[in-house]
């Protein structure tokens, strides 16, 4: 992949701007290691967005000029991205495959195609396969229901909550959909929870993690542990707000480096935090697998040097249906504070709780049950009390 990666600059530095900008003082030829890779500056979406503006329509970082390349797609917080010529240009069909989608299967595509990438992103894949697809989008719920009576799709690709409004729909209305018994829903989120939303619609689901920039970055297989990242892509997890990768389960910035010579994004900063799970997967696939992203860089907190998210308190609060409602208080204590609503305030419980964060986040943390309905209703996971930098 590296070697790919040299051959791809070495073509497009000229062509794009920002990549001259990120390869000041590098030989591309050097860049043999991921230690090498990891010298180069990271470019932040931001960055991107602000380049953009100054250097329209791509902000520098496309290697092909518009006039050659198929679609000029905006995503909805405003931001452009390219899409070429060739097939399954975002490889999603790799992630489509792997949730059980076949060549002849009808699919229902209910994700956007309204300037955004998304439907694209999907339709592309299931090209790519073989797929016949209705091309739904997300606006006209009664014209879906209708598509499905007519065409009897057999897996459906879109918003998580779209299907399931869609879903209930068709069950008000007394014609239930029976044929669908596949979905790539493309949200960060990886795990259990999701497929779990909807078993009793007898449909397995399937996670993805997807952006406009980069398409299909990581997805869900059978194996149902953590996301497989795509080919085609070089993935590193750094620790936020500075270009040092991390090693195997420490959490951090997702980064992603992508190998296309149309959009060569070099060490592209997501803004979402997720870690790598060390070991191949269950399924037989031997790439690399990241947790799934686990929320925004802004959104989690820095405590003794240990990067920690929301998501990872939600976790802990899903494996016990005892504590109603759990958040992580930091203030000027040596130690934060995982306080806890339950009706069991038994040190047993405590003892767990702790045990369970410090696998969690590898960081210690006295633990508080408290009566329930002491702590607010206000959904916040982390309260974080410090005083504010000047």
């Amino acid at each position: 992949m590296l070697r790919d990666l040299r051959g791809i600059l070495s073509v497009s530095k000229a062509r794009a701007a920002t990549l001259r900008m990120q390869l000041k003082n590098i030989e591309v030829d050097q860049i043999k290691t991921r230690a090498d890779l990891a010298q180069i500056p990271v470019l932040r979406k931001a960055d991107l967005v602000a380049r953009q503006k100054e250097m329209p329509p791509f902000g520098g970082a496309c290697g092909t000029r518009p006039g050659a390349l198929q679609h000029l797609l905006m995503s909805r917080d405003v931001t452009f991205q390219p899409e070429g010529q060739a097939k399954d240009w975002w490889n999603s069909a790799r992630a489509l495959f792997a949730a059980g989608i076949r060549k002849g299967d009808i699919i229902l595509n209910c994700f956007s195609y309204h300037f955004t990438p998304d439907g694209h992103m999907i339709d592309s894949g299931l090209r790519a396969l073989g797929c016949p697809v209705i091309p739904a989008g997300d606006h006209d719920l009664e014209a879906a229901q209708i598509a499905i009576d007519h065409y009897g799709p057999v897996a459906y690709c879109g918003p998580s909550d779209y299907l399931k409004t869609l879903l209930d729909m068709c069950i008000e209305r007394g014609r239930p959909v029976t044929t669908v018994k596949r979905a790539f829903l493309g949200c960060c989120l990886t795990s259990s929870a999701v497929p779990a939303d909807f078993a009793a619609y007898d449909i397995a689901c399937y996670a993805g993690y997807m952006t406009g920039d980069l398409g299909i970055v990581a997805y869900e297989s059978d194996a149902r542990d953590g996301l497989i990242v795509n080919e085609g892509l070089i993935v590193e997890i750094v620790k936020p707000g500075t270009d040092d990768p991390l090693p195997a389960g420490q959490i951090g910035e997702i980064v992603v480096t992508r190998l296309c010579a149309d959009y060569p994004l070099l060490r592209f900063g997501t803004g979402h935090l997720s870690w790598i799970i060390a070991g191949p997967s269950p399924c037989g696939r031997t790439n690399m697998r990241i947790r799934g992203s686990l929320g925004r860089v802004g959104e989690s907190v820095t405590v003794a040097d240990h990067v920690i998210a929301p998501a990872q308190i939600a976790e802990i609060a899903a494996r016990h249906a005892d504590v109603r409602r759990l958040r992580l208080l930091i203030s000027g204590a040596a130690q934060p504070i995982l306080q806890g609503e339950s009706a069991d305030d038994g040190a047993a419980l405590q003892a767990k709780l702790a045990e369970e964060f410090f696998a969690v986040t590898k960081l210690r943390a006295a633990v508080e049950i408290l009566p329930v309905g002491c702590l607010p209703a206000d959904g916040l996971l982390i309260c974080d009390q410090r005083p504010k930098q000047s």
